[in-house]
């Protein structure tokens, strides 16, 4: 079976290795297959020395991300990881294998919890779950290694979906440093930090949503405000008045 590959080896004119791993990772799972991850893992060994990475990924299949992760744990020379673009989801694992983790300026890094997609009875929308929930734990095993956080905080991160951009992933851990001049970024350059929580933002709108909703409810509620009638005075009198100024 051919399955296209998301990575590539170059050598650098200095000797070092490098290795770029760009687009989905492993579209086609490599939970039944044995030959790709074998051609991965030969193609590590085919030489020594340090080992650049270069990541650009959305993610993908997170039992390649996890064989991947544990290769490079293993390898015996320095790995440093450039993260160029984006690492998220399952290239953000791949990337904690870094004895250096670096990112550019303009790079974000994403966490969430585990996906997959079950068919069948409660049974196995059971063992799905529990499937899911081991994922989950392996996942916060090399977030936790890399960052030193507690295994609640990187939950919390996974749970709410986060967005990190370089300076964040720095503060929290997940990478650092920023890429300097020799990779095409300025010395010395600020970059404020930030992280985005989908489902934070998703339960700010809901938040405003309801007190709009609530404005509108108690608007609706409120008695109608009654307008002063205008004083009515005898038209007969007043003719009276009138024609006494006359005289």
């Amino acid at each position: 079976m051919n399955r296209q590959k998301f990575w590539n080896w170059v050598r650098n004119e200095d000797g070092t290795r490098i290795l770029t791993i760009d687009g989905v990772i492993a579209e086609e799972s490599w939970l039944d297959d044995d030959v790709t991850p074998k051609l991965f893992r030969e193609q590590l060994n085919a030489g020594t020395g340090d080992v650049v990475i270069w990541v650009n990924s959305p993610g993908g299949d997170c039992v390649a991300a996890s064989q991947i992760y544990t290769m490079l744990m293993e390898y015996k020379g320095r790995v440093t990881v450039k993260v160029d673009g984006i690492a998220a989801s399952a290239a953000s694992v791949i990337a904690m294998a870094g004895t250096e983790v670096l990112m550019a300026p303009t790079s974000l890094m994403f966490v969430h919890n585990p996906l997959t997609v079950a068919i069948g009875d409660t049974e196995e929308m059971q063992k799905a779950i529990a499937m899911l929930d081991e994922v989950k734990e392996s996942i916060i095993n090399a977030y936790e290694l890399k960052t030193g956080l507690s295994r609640a905080k990187i939950a919390h991160f996974m749970d709410a979906e986060t967005w990190m951009n370089a300076q964040k992933a720095i503060e929290l851990g997940f990478a650092d440093g920023i890429l300097t001049r020799e990779t095409g970024v300025p010395d010395g350059m600020t970059i404020n930090s930030y992280q985005f929580s989908r489902r934070a933002v998703t339960n700010s709108l809901l938040n405003k949503l309801g007190h709009m909703q609530a404005a509108k409810q108690s608007a609706a509620e409120k008695p109608p405000i009654e307008t002063p009638a205008e004083p009515k005075f005898p038209a007969e009198p007043l003719l009276q008045r009138l024609n006494l100024l006359k005289k």
